[in-house]
């Protein structure tokens, strides 16, 4: 009797222990959000994948009427920028012309989720604390964002133990296989905006973009019959691809942390079997069949992408 008293404590230990971690967990993710909101921060990283390293720097700052202002520079090859004032993001990039769009958040290699609202994640992700090392010379904690079934990736989390910052970001396979990081190399936290900041104030920004909601949620003339849980359509239009002018329908899906795309359009082939290539993480899926070309893009596993392909029926003609 002693002893089943005894394992029942041990097990009641240990199921309040996993609440605990996965509670600071959750806690160490939203100190990471208030701080990408709310420091003012000068940064570099490199995003290493296919081992090859791409340099960024990053600057964030709010000024006296807390606006939020954030500047993201590709350091190697053509100057791409990205600038936010607010909730106007402008992307300025060689091969295009200048643009702004009405956003709360720049598109960049750092999952936006991470400076959002990280409860949406709790359904399709576990939180796990795993426990503390040293990254940029500075204690950090490791935070695991683990997907509750096979068709995600995990994202191991950095943050400094001080200012809850990222200090680095991995993207792992379900085997513990390492496909893309992110290591900062320099992180500043300052009381008041850098100068480079606060010059934003006082830049104009391009044209704002008006895109129709109708654009941007226009009908297909495909369906997809399944989808990883928690996958949710953001985007579906029809377009030209810029290289080729192909018109192509295409629809963008979100579960929050990750992105997949969906280009679909016919084919002179009839039949393609699936081929992909893997940029780091992101994995770049093609197949033909039945005369119709599909490809799926995102930071998916290959049997997800290749499961999502082939649920895409097309819908039959409709009837004058």
């Amino acid at each position: 009797m002693k002893f089943l008293s005894y394992v029942l404590l041990l097990l009641s230990i240990s199921f309040s222990a996993v609440g605990e971690e996965s509670e600071s967990a959750k806690v160490w993710l939203e100190r990471l959000s208030s701080a990408l909101n709310k420091l003012n921060f000068s940064t570099s990283f490199v995003v290493v994948k296919n081992n090859q390293a791409q340099p960024y720097h990053w600057f964030h700052g709010v000024d006296e009427s807390g606006k939020e202002l954030e500047i993201l520079s590709l350091l190697n090859g053509p100057r791409r920028d990205i600038l936010r004032k607010g909730n106007v993001v402008s992307y300025i990039e060689p091969e295009l012309p200048p643009y702004s769009v009405t956003s709360q958040q720049i598109s960049g290699p750092i999952p936006a989720i991470l400076a959002g609202d990280i409860s949406r994640l709790e359904n399709i992700y576990d939180f796990i604390s795993v426990g503390r090392s040293r990254v940029l010379g500075r204690p950090a904690q490791l935070i695991r964002i683990e997907a509750k079934n096979t068709h995600r990736y995990a994202y191991w989390l950095w943050l400094d133990q001080q200012s809850s910052m990222l200090l680095k970001l991995s993207i792992v396979t379900k085997q513990g296989q390492q496909l893309e990081q992110i290591q900062f190399t320099h992180l500043e936290i300052t009381e008041k905006p850098s100068e480079s900041v606060l010059q934003l104030n006082e830049t104009e920004l391009p044209v704002l973009v008006d895109i129709p909601e109708e654009y941007q949620q226009q009908a297909l003339q495909w369906d997809v019959n399944w989808l990883p849980e928690g996958f949710t359509q953001i985007n579906a239009n029809r377009h030209k691809i810029s290289l080729t002018k192909q018109p192509v329908e295409f629809m963008l899906l979100s579960d929050g942390l990750v992105d997949i795309s969906i280009y679909v359009n016919g084919s002179q082939e009839k039949q393609r079997n699936a081929d992909f290539v893997m940029d780091g993480a992101t994995l770049v899926l093609n197949q033909v069949s039945d005369g119709i070309e599909v490809s799926i893009v995102g930071k998916i596993p290959f049997k997800t992408a290749k499961a999502i392909a082939d649920a895409i029926t097309i819908k039959p003609p409709q009837k004058p």
